[in-house]
């Protein structure tokens, strides 16, 4: 689903990503974790286009989003990197609801001005997303009447709309209070049960434990460890992800 290849970014002076590789297969549930500055959010931003790369290769679904030759890195035409990034849906940190907008409105908004679908066959399917993150009854209200919780699992039901095969969630948590985080979560395991194919940014130490297929630690803008939920936090083998996961748990 996502091969990224020696992944290389840099801000000015300061090298955020230094060689990241990563492979993604269909249903795989990838929980990142790491110290803030560590290169997490940057690697997830650069697999959907939000920030572009200076060197490597990353392909999404066997089709070629950016490579790079002696010149440096290059990017598919900018119609088909439209159309590769849209296989990905994404939520962030920060809900970005449009707060003139209904919960409904929200939700529609994206399949009908860029899928370019009718209002009356979106609208059902619109109407199960909220029904599936248990907000159906907020569908007229406006994104102030809200709580944290809420915004989220909206903003995760909107790029659900968007009929994405991957979901990438940047740290989906860490903007909400701890008592508004189970009900995020619990439809983020709801998703993993369905096999969404998961990349997953997160702090939240039992979700990458109890729901991930595999969790990578990053340190430094690279990858220091990789394996399954189990070998990570029972026996990790690098001394950064003990001393990360001991400070952590």
């Amino acid at each position: 689903m996502i091969s990224a290849r020696d992944i290389h970014k840099r801000f000015g002076h300061t090298e955020v990503l230094k060689g990241v590789s990563l492979e993604v297969g269909k249903g795989d549930v990838i929980a990142i974790i790491g110290r803030s500055g560590s290169g997490k959010s940057t690697f997830l931003r650069c697999l959907n286009h939000l920030e572009t790369i200076d060197r490597g290769h990353i392909d999404i679904e066997g089709e070629t989003l950016a490579s790079t030759d002696a010149k440096g890195a290059h990017y598919a035409t900018e119609d088909e990197v439209r159309r590769i990034c849209r296989k990905m849906g994404m939520v962030f940190q920060q809900f970005n609801l449009f707060p003139h907008l209904t919960v409904l409105q929200n939700i529609i908004e994206a399949p009908i001005t860029v899928k370019g679908m009718a209002r009356d066959e979106i609208v059902p399917k619109a109407e199960e997303l909220l029904r599936k993150v248990g907000l159906l009854e907020k569908r007229d209200n406006y994104p102030s009447r809200l709580s944290g919780g809420q915004k989220q699992r909206v903003a995760i039901a909107r790029a659900l709309a968007m009929e994405p095969d991957i979901m990438l969630f940047d740290e989906p948590t860490s903007a909400l209070d701890p008592e508004l985080t189970g009900e995020v979560l619990r439809t983020m395991r709801e998703l993993a049960e369905e096999r969404m194919t998961m990349l997953v940014v997160t702090h939240e130490m039992a979700f990458a434990r109890d729901v991930s297929t595999r969790t990578v630690f990053m340190d430094g803008g690279e990858i220091v460890e990789s394996g399954t939920p189990a070998d990570m936090f029972s026996n990790p083998q690098h001394p950064r992800t003990r001393a990360f996961l001991d400070h952590m748990l």
